[in-house]
């Protein structure tokens, strides 16, 4: 569905205000209780996006809103597929000299996983924006509007333009690559670790203390506009057994991701088995359970030696981002996915 927003024609300057399409999938963001006092028990995607921007006041002094309803899921239940058809509408809308910015209304339980990937596969340095809320629309303090307001004023500023996918949350401004959900329950729910978050947007003021460094947009080589292989995740804990990854080989699986503990060390018995894996031509990727740090190439002694890859500083849930679109890139071998790893 596609929703025009009449707003304001000129900025302060005496400029047309910029145009920025409002792209909504649903979530909490969108999400509906039986009562303002109830924050968990309610259902994600119900609100439609004409009725999430008209809850927020001042939005026409801020930018022209195109609006469409891509989805109206849960994140937990984002799909390959949603995941393509999103990043394809992503780009043909900034391919567009109509738009000059996208803004995506998410769930926050996958938000991290779309972020990446649109990081990797938007092929332009117009700003791309998600957004989210921990609270659903109908709550008392409910923080959606807020942070559909600072989205929407990040994606119109000149400033956002070639920092990648940006990640608006209560007041942050978040690189795709780094931001993580670590909360349950709290406003604050996103962080970026070991690193931080790229600067701050508040009362129309937007401001970066940094720059993402790593390339992305149009300096990355992927699509998700592809067959998706079959990539999932397992992980090493106390008395794991091979049992996941026998029934994962035996079923197909094109590539596999282990969260490990510590610096993404391996069970002894899981390690065998992976590496086992590894040996048949299926890649594994070796990151860690842990919420921050990084998991260190080990070298000929052991990643050399098992035909692992490591996962640099990438949660197992992104790593598992980068091995989909390296593989359906055809980027199958060891050395070709290691060096993927530790460009992106």
């Amino acid at each position: 569905m596609n929703t025009s927003v009449s707003t304001s024609s000129s900025a302060a300057a005496g400029r047309p205000l910029p145009c920025i399409a409002v792209l909504a999938t649903g979530g909490t963001i969108a999400g509906s209780a039986a009562d303002a006092a109830n924050t968990a028990g309610y259902q994600a995607g119900v609100i439609g996006v004409a009725q999430l921007l008209a809850a927020v006041p001042g939005l026409d002094a801020v930018a022209r809103i195109h609006a469409e309803q891509v989805a109206s899921i849960d994140s937990k239940d984002m799909s390959l597929a949603l995941w393509s058809t999103l990043a394809q509408r992503v780009n043909e809308l900034l391919a567009s000299d109509d738009i000059d910015g996208v803004v995506i209304t998410h769930g926050t339980d996958t938000l991290e996983e779309t972020a990446y990937l649109l990081q990797l596969t938007v092929k332009s340095a117009k700003p791309c924006v998600l957004t989210a809320a921990m609270r659903p629309a109908t709550a008392l303090s409910a923080d959606g509007p807020l942070n559909l307001l600072n989205a929407v004023t990040l994606a119109a500023s000149e400033a956002a333009a070639g920092q990648g996918v940006l990640v608006a949350f209560n007041n942050r401004i978040h690189c795709a690559r780094d931001v993580a959900k670590f909360s349950t329950y709290a406003v604050d729910a996103f962080q970026s670790p070991e690193i931080g978050a790229l600067g701050w947007v508040q009362d129309g003021r937007v401001e970066f203390q940094r720059r993402a460094l790593r390339p992305h947009t149009v300096d990355a080589p992927f699509s998700a506009n592809v067959p998706w292989p079959q990539v999932e995740i397992v992980t090493s804990y106390a008395g794991v057994s091979r049992a996941a990854v026998e029934a994962l080989v035996a079923a197909g699986v094109d590539g596999l991701v282990v969260a490990g503990t510590g610096n993404g060390s391996i069970h002894g018995a899981l390690q065998q088995a992976l590496a086992e894996a590894a040996s048949k031509g299926v890649p594994v990727v070796r990151a860690s359970r842990v919420g921050s740090g990084h998991v260190m190439h080990n070298g000929a002694a052991k990643d050399d030696a098992l035909g692992f890859v490591s996962s640099g500083t990438l949660s197992p849930y992104k790593s598992r981002v980068l091995l989909l679109l390296a593989l359906a890139a055809g980027m199958t071998d060891k050395a070709s996915l290691q060096h993927v790893f530790d460009t992106f």
